[in-house]
């Protein structure tokens, strides 16, 4: 089934009629990562990125990271489905406890950037915001004197289905980033992401990755700063950002300056030469220039600079 999802995919970038959209499908995807390296996540990582990613390319940046975030996918990779606050109902019972997993990439790899202005208290913050954000299938793994208490599922099909659960949420105000979450439930992480998607840090942290990813691995201070303002100043349309990426005029200068990353190899080729190529070709290719789809090593998703993709055994596969 990821096979079929991992060959699909590609093939479906290289016969579009709206390759730029693909593209950004692919970027987006990549920056919020869901990997097989966790392998609970392997039969998922192919509806996320239709069901979280693609519908919100061209949307706006708030509604692209909590259906990212909600997502089960997501939800498991992170470790946040049995994530209990330990003042919770359920963290009375001591059998699960707090997990910053998701909080801290959140921060880190989605929103805010590393140097986005925040520390382990807003860490430990956005974590207890985000306790009971779980899926069905938490019933599973859980003593059954807990799970006897969870909602009961309307079908068999609902156990991959995001899930609040107040029994597991940590009460009481949480601080971040200065502001006050007090809220209560499923609304106070709802709320977090809000902030978090329209943080000034936010702007400038998605604009620097659009532009090396588009344009340079060093990318152009001017470039970046148009893309951050536009982002601000449309409260992060995704689709504006992208009319503004290829407004720019530093994406068409050349020397063109960026190495194609195996992905973008494989499709450009599939484009180029008008092969028939199956999925199992299109995986088999991908995974012998070491970016199987939907594998990245971490959370951080494939690196974007060209020197990852540049030692001699990679030249000498593309060759």
């Amino acid at each position: 089934a990821y096979q079929h999802e991992a060959g699909a995919r590609t093939l479906a970038a290289m016969e579009t009629d709206t390759p730029f959209y693909e593209r950004l499908v692919h970027f987006w995807s990549n920056h919020f990562t869901v990997s097989t390296t966790q392998a609970q996540v392997t039969s998922l990582v192919g509806s996320f990125e239709r069901e979280a990613i693609r519908p919100h390319v061209l949307g706006k940046f708030s509604d692209i990271l909590l259906a990212s975030t909600r997502h089960a996918a997501m939800l498991i990779y992170l470790d946040q489905a049995q994530s209990i606050g330990p003042h919770s109902l359920a963290g009375q019972f001591g059998d699960r406890g707090l997990n910053e997993n998701l909080a801290r990439e959140i921060l880190e790899l989605h929103t805010l950037g590393v140097n986005g202005g925040y520390d382990q208290d807003d860490v430990l913050a956005l974590a207890k915001i985000l306790t009971g954000w779980t899926v069905g299938a938490i019933r599973q793994v859980l003593p059954q004197r807990l799970a006897q208490n969870l909602p009961k599922p309307a079908s068999q099909a609902d156990g991959g289905a995001f899930l609040f659960v107040n029994l597991f949420h940590e009460p009481g105000t949480k601080t971040l980033l200065g502001r006050d979450f007090n809220q209560g439930g499923e609304a106070e992480g709802i709320a977090a992401l809000e902030m978090l998607a329209r943080h000034p840090a936010t702007a400038e942290f998605v604009a620097t990755k659009l532009a090396r990813h588009f344009i340079a691995d060093d990318p152009p201070a001017r470039a970046v700063a148009v893309l951050a303002d536009t982002f601000r100043r449309s409260d992060g349309d995704l689709r504006l950002l992208a009319e503004t990426l290829i407004s720019l005029p530093e994406i068409w200068s050349t020397p063109l300056s960026k190495v194609r990353n195996p992905n973008d190899y494989v499709i450009a080729m599939g484009r180029a030469i008008q092969l028939d190529v199956t999925e199992r070709d299109a995986y088999k290719a991908l995974k012998d220039f070491g970016q199987p789809p939907f594998g990245a090593p971490s959370p951080a998703g494939w690196p974007d600079k060209g020197s990852a993709w540049l030692a001699p055994e990679s030249l000498m596969r593309r060759i």
